[in-house]
């Protein structure tokens, strides 16, 4: 089998399971091995009733002392029983799973694998799984791997079949060259795939994840190096020197510009008047106002007869921009469109026409802007928000789209400035450090598991005041289940704990673009109290109104992702509160969570983070995912992203080049990486 081959080339992969794969972009062996979990599961020894604790998922063995009930609340079904052992008893409930009723037996002694959870005070365990003894046996102490579900596929059929595939694949020589493996000891590449999907050992696992996160920087810093040889300082077409209009929409503005946002503009505008083209980063913490800044610089392209164009990630964070820059530009004559994958045909088709007779100066939209469909008829500057969701690739292809428009990147993660020269090494890096004065400092409360009821009590209070609540679940134990479902089972608890009149509602990663769109606009709108959601919000949504979120179990997050997370409330003029759940709170957890309840500055936290956080935490969830890497994640692998770094800057393209016999393999993988042949 080579890695080419389709993965139907898989025993016990049909056409049916074939287009499952595919929904999760795997189409070929390769894919599929490179699919890593996203967790794993240990399955841990019985242990006695009397002593499990909240948040924890644990298993228990006993017998019903009664037959189990059925009551309905809220279109649930809700079957309650109470298993015993020797050491005590406890309430087991599972949602929407009626045929249970009849199957469980009273006397019996079952097996039940589940979460701890609290409801008035008293411990149950919430929708477990009944395993054999047999299935108990053979997965105790193990490490499951847990894998990213789509409907219908299941985890273990993800399992059986990368299992099948590092059986019979055959491997391709190792791309990295010996001598970087021996002085960043590293393991084959083989062995570290094996390893990842199926680890041994927590050891085996680490070895594995170190390798794989070192190949990963490593690519990607041979591509920035190698656009860095490449795009040397350029002469730019577009000297954007007229600014009466800026200068009529800062009086226009409600507000001043910070001392941060205005040397930030300053530094702009000199680029766009400089006649050579602009590589810039403007880093600024959430709410530091860095939308304004782009759209200032947008209407410049506007003022003096050329176009500008902004991609945000998501089509709700789009339709705010569009909604914004409307607001303040058509006054002044500026023309702004939107695109967007949700829009219609005739839609798409009559904006792109306006875009191409350009009468559009300014186009607002997600990745729909960079279609090959889409053509430009003057594109002098290019704004991306939250850059790091979209990637060096992404960033040259919509740069094609113009004759080499000046380019402006935005993000609201605060990297420390040593691991942004590394990430964003062919940018300049602006900066804004000051946040507008009118805003009031979230307040902040790091809290265990027994604080939920007085949680749940003060949300209901800021409802009846009118606000609304995000609740945020990280992706928890199961390996049956996806993100989805977990978040679901908390929305389905909420709904019978919270006063009927409050409207709760979910949202999560895997739902179709169109439903996640849905559900933020009737947040935005107000149409929804409650908002429980896995980390997909964390971009993508702005909710002045809502004034309290609460994070469960935020201990297994990174600071600097919690301190996005936070970001998404304090952004209208009430006061707002976060609250930091920790179902650990062990000395170590609550030193580094009151890090977040002692600072609201993203920069600190950012750096608090890397100093404190060591290899990782195996079954933790993982910090940036969305920075161009599967595996690496650039704050518990700070070490390993300076190392690849190091590594990739004593290879030049000249010495790929004619080296080609020695590194045939990394040339023909850096090949792959970037999309271009090289010479």
């Amino acid at each position: 089998m080579k890695l080419t081959d389709s993965v139907r080339a898989i025993k016990g992969i049909g056409e049916k399971s074939e287009k499952l794969f595919g929904k999760l972009g795997v189409t070929t062996v390769e894919e599929l091995l490179a699919f890593y979990p996203r967790e794993y599961d240990v399955y841990t020894a019985i242990q006695p009733i009397a002593s499990v604790r909240e948040g924890n998922t644990v298993i228990l063995e006993g017998t019903f002392t009664e037959r189990p009930r059925m009551n309905s609340a809220r279109n649930l079904k809700i079957i309650s029983c109470r298993l015993r052992d020797v050491s005590g008893q406890i309430a087991v409930r599972w949602f929407n799973m009626p045929y249970l009723l009849h199957s469980l037996k009273v006397g019996m002694r079952y097996i039940l694998r589940g979460r701890i959870t609290q409801k008035n005070g008293v411990l149950q365990m919430t929708q477990p799984k009944l395993l054999s003894k047999e299935e108990y046996v053979n997965r105790l102490g193990k490490l499951q791997p847990v894998y990213h579900l789509t409907a219908g596929l299941t985890n273990h059929m993800i399992t059986k079949s990368v299992a099948a595939a590092l059986k019979e694949y055959e491997p391709e020589p190792d791309f990295l060259p010996l001598e970087i493996r021996k002085k960043y000891n590293l393991i084959a590449h083989k062995k570290a795939v094996q390893a990842i999907h199926f680890p041994e050992s927590k050891e085996a696992y680490a070895q594995a994840r170190n390798r794989l996160t070192f190949e990963e920087f490593f690519l990607f810093s041979l591509a920035l190096h190698r656009i860095k040889e490449t795009k040397q300082e350029k002469t730019s077409d577009y000297r954007l020197e007229r600014d009466e209009l800026t200068k009529e929409l800062l009086n226009r503005l409600p507000y001043t510009l910070t001392s941060g946002q205005e040397k930030v503009r300053q530094e702009i505008k000199h680029d766009l008047q400089s006649g050579k083209v602009m590589n810039r980063l403007i880093q600024g913490d959430v709410g530091s106002g860095k939308t304004v800044l782009a759209m200032l610089a947008l209407l410049s392209a506007a003022e003096n007869g050329y176009q500008g164009a902004i991609m945000a990630p998501t089509e709700v964070l789009a339709m705010q921009h569009y909604e914004e820059f409307m607001n303040y530009l058509s006054p002044l004559g500026v023309r702004v469109d939107l695109l967007v994958g949700s829009m219609t045909a005739a839609q798409k088709k009559k904006t792109m026409e306006r875009i191409a007779n350009q009468e559009t100066d300014i186009l607002v939209g997600t990745h729909a802007l960079i279609q090959e469909k889409v053509s430009y008829a003057d594109l002098a500057l290019i704004v991306t928000d939250e850059q790091h969701r979209f990637g060096v690739k992404q960033r040259e292809l919509f740069s094609d789209k113009g004759k080499s428009p000046h380019i402006l990147v935005m993000s609201a993660t605060p990297i420390p400035r040593t691991l942004a020269l590394i990430l964003y090494g062919d940018l300049d890096i602006s900066v804004v450090d000051t946040l507008p004065a009118n805003r009031l400092p979230i307040k902040n409360c790091v809290v265990g598991t027994n604080y939920r009821p007085q949680a749940y009590r003060f949300m209901e209070k800021q409802i009846q005041e009118g606000h609304q609540v995000y609740i945020i679940c990280p992706m928890v134990e199961g390996s049956e289940e996806s993100e989805a479902e977990n978040v679901i089972d908390y929305t389905n608890m909420l709904r019978e704990t919270l006063s009927p009149s409050v409207r709760v509602e979910y949202l999560h990663g895997k739902m179709r673009p169109s439903e996640k769109t849905e559900i933020m606009t009737a947040f935005s709108k107000q149409k929804i109290d409650v908002l429980v959601s896995t980390t997909v919000i964390e971009v993508g949504i702005n909710v002045p109104n809502a004034t309290v979120m609460m994070i469960e179990n935020a201990e297994r997050f990174g600071l600097a992702q919690l301190h996005q997370l936070r970001g998404r409330i304090g952004r209208g003029e009430a006061q707002s509160y976060c609250i930091f759940m920790a179902g650990n709170t062990s000395e170590e957890t609550m030193e580094r969570l009151k890090i977040l309840e002692n600072s609201n500055d993203g920069f600190y936290i950012a750096s608090q983070d890397l100093k404190m956080r060591g290899p990782g935490d195996l079954f933790g969830v993982r910090q940036s995912g969305e920075y161009y890497f599967k595996l690496a994640d650039i704050w518990q692998d700070a070490r390993q992203l300076k190392q690849a770094n190091e590594a990739a800057g004593t290879y030049t393209q000249k010495e790929l080049s004619l080296l080609c016999k020695k590194y045939d393999g990394l040339r023909k993988k850096l090949e792959e990486y970037t999309g271009e042949v090289m010479l």
